[in-house]
């Protein structure tokens, strides 16, 4: 496919950048192609090189993104031992990098969503990876998910997917409920220990080995992760567990996740309150953390159709609804929440007793 560009003059800046990295290293200019899109204003273009290998590059506008977080983080990931893009060249003021290329083949590429333990040794790959990013955590290194960003989020539920994509005004007593809820929510998941938090970890961010014969036992690339904080431990596990694009069945979710507890406990990092022996108590943890991504990617995913024109992402809201309506059936305090959720899409609110809630 052409790489299109609205502005002709971005478009000849990154030819002007280009030509000299094309002739140093070799690159085929004409081989330019894109390779992926970003929810966000940044895409990727990919270039072969005369030596038979690849590169990308980041093309994003300075006016919306700012490139700085990413070449922190990947830093960050590159210290503790991960599998990032290494930056070949970088025009600052511009928004051109060249990155080196982890291959063409995502984790959700080659997942069998019909066969949960045939994926078993992926998931256990990216729980190494996953937990080689929190054993490196400090303080004060990244921004921290504080109750201002998880209350920003929250936000996007009620003024993206409510009003914008559902068109529903909340009369008074729902506006009260909403919000004696997402109070619950930042409660719950301030209480966690905190951790670096990649904040998108998922199968279509990881990236599968690109050597001839490789095996999920292999290490496993990771890719956008300019957003990463300092917060909930709960986030990460949540996120791959909880996918945007991808649903498993909650014995497979459970027994990942327990996993991932084990792993984290011989390590260290559940010496909190009682997760150290009670599993219980982290994976209700979790679900506190992952209602909170699910109604901020709902409200996301309707922001990115109504307002950017990307209509793919809402068509997976449904998901999150269900991932939401899950979690709240589970909890005695999210019940009347629950309720507002049930008007919204539709749904008659279950009755009678609702037994293991909590």
């Amino acid at each position: 496919m052409p790489v299109l560009w609205v502005d002709p003059h971005r478009e000849a800046a990154f030819h002007a950048w280009l030509a000299p990295l094309a002739s140093r290293l070799g690159l085929r200019v004409d081989s330019l192609r894109p390779a992926s899109a970003d929810a966000s204003f940044r895409r990727y273009l990919r270039l072969d090189s005369s030596s038979g290998a690849s590169v990308i590059v980041m093309d994003a506008p300075p006016a919306q993104e700012n490139c700085q977080p990413f070449v922190h983080v990947a830093g960050l990931m590159r210290d503790a031992g991960l599998l990032v893009p290494e930056i070949l060249a970088w025009d600052e003021p511009q928004g051109f990098m060249l990155l080196s290329d982890l291959g063409t083949q995502t984790l959700l590429d080659v997942i069998d969503p019909d066969n949960a333990q045939a994926q078993h040794a992926h998931y256990m790959s990216a729980l190494d990876s996953l937990l080689a990013w929190q054993l490196a955590s400090q303080p004060g290194v990244l921004p921290a998910y504080d109750e201002a960003l998880l209350r920003r989020e929250l936000q996007l539920f009620p003024d993206w997917y409510l009003d914008q994509h559902r068109q529903v005004t909340l009369n008074e007593q729902e506006a009260d409920v909403v919000k004696k809820a997402f109070d619950s929510i930042v409660r719950h998941n301030l209480a966690a220990p905190s951790v670096y938090v990649h904040r998108d970890f998922m199968p279509r961010n990881l990236m599968m080995p690109r050597q001839v014969g490789a095996t999920a036992a292999q290490q496993l690339g990771v890719l956008d992760f300019q957003d990463a904080v300092y917060g909930p431990i709960t986030y990460d596990i949540a996120s791959l567990m909880r996918d945007a694009f991808l649903s498993w069945d909650e014995d497979f979710v459970i027994d990942i996740t327990i996993r991932y507890w084990e792993k984290a406990r011989k390590a260290g990092l559940m010496d909190f309150e009682d997760w150290h022996s009670d599993f219980g108590a982290f994976y209700r943890a979790v679900e506190w953390m992952g209602l909170q991504r699910h109604l901020k990617v709902a409200g996301i995913f309707a922001r990115l159709t109504l307002r950017d024109g990307k209509p793919k992402y809402l068509a997976d809201a449904p998901r999150f609804i269900h991932y939401i309506r899950n979690t709240a059936h589970r909890y005695r305090a999210l019940g009347p929440f629950l309720k507002v959720i049930d008007r919204v899409e539709g749904f008659e609110a279950a009755s009678g007793y609702a037994f293991g809630r909590v």
